[in-house]
């Protein structure tokens, strides 16, 4: 039973004439029935059937007609309305109710403007309809169905600028919400770039490193297979060791990318300054002369600082490796200054391309993006004389820290 009213609702709503159309035969039903019915206001109320005039009808017929279009042009529809009801007023004796309509006009302008627009109409309305009564009508200016008139075109206005109103407040509501969607849905996708951005460089990091030390040492047992198979058998245990460590690296960054039900993350920390020693003995065993001193005085970094250093030191170390030659030395110094720790990075470039733009990748885009994420500085470039400089300012408190531990100094 509610499934066929529902359908024909759905129906009505999606055909806004149709329910015009609807809505202006049951007007033009309720006036043609109360033109019929005739009160008598003694003592006791009693009613009579009469027989309304032509022109009655004529404009009742005319006003319904009208409303069909009340949507369309609602002022205009308004003004049709009017017009049969001052008409009827003036001349109908005894009067019929064409008013009816006027007032499901106004309530229909007074739904579709603004609050001026319902107020300016509403009371020229309420004012000629009503004096058209009281003044030019049959009946006596305070007779009941004149002070009618004045009451219900005052409520057709009320009741339409409420229904606007009311529209106004849900269609905000809703445009609050589906905002609100869009900028939850902008955030998670911001997130999720960051995010993959995120694992992009450490997973470059982690190959490149890697990878380039398995190269040199690959490269040095083959060379040496014959006629010194001791130090290949040693070449080939750093390419063993190299390619380990890389398996673990790459298997800790993509256990970040399991879902809930997936066997555990491998929970090995983060690399850090720290591991600075076992990261640069990697590089020393494949041959690459490098000198490391420190003046951190055992600074505590944040874990994200912590990495960036290290990745920092990984990436320029692994561009000396890789363009700065077989013969190069390379100087790798941390120092805290300040509020500040800074890590320098540098090669002699003997032997080789020293610019690590020639490659075509992306290791000091990586880098800089690193450092710029902890808001941190990044300068490269060639040294005078010859090799390249790596130089990054990380802070040491990020801002997060700095508001969990507001007194302690930095």
């Amino acid at each position: 039973m509610s499934r066929p009213l529902d359908r024909a609702r759905h129906h009505l709503k999606a055909h806004p004439l149709a329910l015009d159309a609807v809505l202006a035969a049951g007007v033009l039903a309720c006036m043609v029935a109360g033109s019929f019915v005739e009160p008598h206001g003694n003592d006791a109320v009693s009613w009579s059937i009469r027989t309304p005039e032509p022109l009655s009808l004529v404009l009742m017929g005319l006003a319904a007609l009208a409303l069909v279009f009340r949507r369309r042009a609602p002022l205009t529809v308004l003004a049709l309305t009017g017009t049969a009801a001052v008409i009827e007023c003036v001349t109908g004796d005894p009067r019929a109710p064409v008013a009816m309509a006027a007032v499901i006009a106004l309530y229909t302008v007074a739904s579709t403007t603004d609050r001026p627009t319902t107020w300016r109409v509403g009371l020229l309305t309420m004012t000629v309809l009503t004096s058209a009564a009281m003044l030019a009508g049959p009946l006596p200016w305070y007779a009941q169905e004149n002070l009618a008139i004045f009451a219900w075109t005052g409520i057709g206005a009320t009741a339409g600028d409420a229904v606007r109103s009311r529209r106004a407040f849900v269609q905000a509501i809703r445009e609050r919400a589906e905002k609100a969607e869009r900028t939850r849905e902008e955030e998670a996708r911001r997130r999720v770039a960051e995010e993959r951005l995120r694992i992009a460089r450490d997973l470059h990091d982690v190959v490149a490193h890697h990878i380039a030390l398995v190269n040199v040492q690959a490269g040095v047992a083959a060379h040496v297979m014959d006629k010194r198979p001791d130090q290949a058998k040693e070449a080939l245990a750093h390419v063993r060791e190299a390619s380990r460590s890389a398996l673990n690296e790459l298997r800790a960054t993509v256990g970040l990318l399991r879902q809930s039900g997936d066997p555990e993350a491998p929970t090995e920390p983060a690399p850090g300054l720290a591991r600075l020693d076992e990261l640069v003995g990697t590089y020393r065993s494949a041959g690459l002369h490098v000198e490391v001193a420190r003046a951190d005085h055992g600074t505590t970094l944040p874990a994200a600082v912590d990495l960036a250093a290290y990745r920092v030191i990984q990436e320029a170390l692994t561009n000396v490796q890789k363009h700065a030659g077989p013969q190069a030395k390379a100087e790798v110094s941390v120092v805290r200054v300040g509020p500040d720790v800074e890590i320098t990075v540098l090669d002699d470039g003997a032997g080789g391309d020293d610019d690590p733009d020639n490659g075509g990748g992306h290791g000091l885009l990586g880098m800089r993006e690193r450092v710029t994420a902890v808001r941190g500085t990044l300068t490269t470039g060639p040294r005078y004389g010859g090799g390249f400089r790596v130089h990054a300012i990380l802070p040491v408190k990020t801002r997060t820290a700095a508001r969990d531990q507001p007194g302690e100094p930095v």
